[in-house]
């Protein structure tokens, strides 16, 4: 995953360190941070940063990059997103991206980054999103988690947005974009090739078939595509 230009768009990387509006005081905490492509980015800006992360693999990844990159700003930390170990009101900015449709309780999840953040202070959640039209968004998350068992769901826009506020944070900005994927590409970032041959013969026939999945799926020149929405939603903390 860490190699994949999906996740290494410098572009979303500089934007996501731009509406969290980071200054050298800044203390940041990355939610489900991976192999640490977001913690980087934002140590460029922020005075401290907090990986946390539910794997221990994922934590070691991300502190082997911030060292190699020379960063000293940046402390890694066992956590589950549905149960955050820290304490109310600990961070100027919380940040989680490509990690919601993970989440076995995205509400949960958003309730805790919530909660330590900092009034009228920013969260950023970055995801790709899935239809509004329930079978299409089934079929949809069915595919995914033929591909990699850890996805849970992703959400509709509108769940996502419903959820911001139930949280009690104000939706600040929601930015949307596509991201047009090839079958090879989207199935070697979990690194499964026991899964590609089922699931290339499934989706070849859903593409086939018409069946869209609401994410375009289509079969081109010998070649299954298809388009994930992305959305990056900004929301600030109200205060209590």
């Amino acid at each position: 995953m860490s190699r994949a230009a999906l996740f290494t768009d410098a572009g979303v990387l500089t934007r996501i360190c731009e509406v969290a509006q980071l200054t050298a005081h800044s203390c940041v905490l990355d939610v489900a941070c991976g192999p640490g492509i977001v913690v980087e980015a934002l140590a460029r800006h922020a005075g401290s940063v907090v990986a946390c992360d539910i794997t221990p693999a994922m934590l070691a990844k991300t502190a082997h990059r911030c060292a190699t990159a020379g960063f000293t700003n940046v402390r890694c930390t066992l956590g589950r997103a549905e149960q955050l170990p820290f304490e109310d009101a600990a961070f100027d900015a919380v940040v989680s991206r490509s990690a919601f449709h993970h989440f076995p309780d995205p509400a949960a999840a958003l309730s805790e980054m919530t909660r330590v953040c900092r009034d009228t202070r920013r969260i950023i959640i970055v995801d790709v999103i899935t239809s509004g039209q329930a079978e299409d968004a089934a079929l949809h998350n069915a595919l995914e988690t033929l591909r990699d068992p850890s996805h849970v769901r992703m959400l509709p826009k509108s769940e996502l947005q419903r959820a911001v506020e139930q949280a009690g944070l104000t939706l600040e900005q929601c930015i949307e974009w596509t991201n047009h994927r090839e079958f090879e590409e989207w199935l070697a970032i979990t690194s499964a090739p026991e899964r590609a041959g089922p699931l290339r013969v499934v989706m070849r026939e859903l593409a086939q078939r018409g069946a869209a999945a609401g994410i375009g799926l289509r079969y081109e020149g010998g070649t299954i595509r298809f388009d994930h929405t992305t959305v990056l939603v900004v929301a600030v903390k109200r205060p209590v």
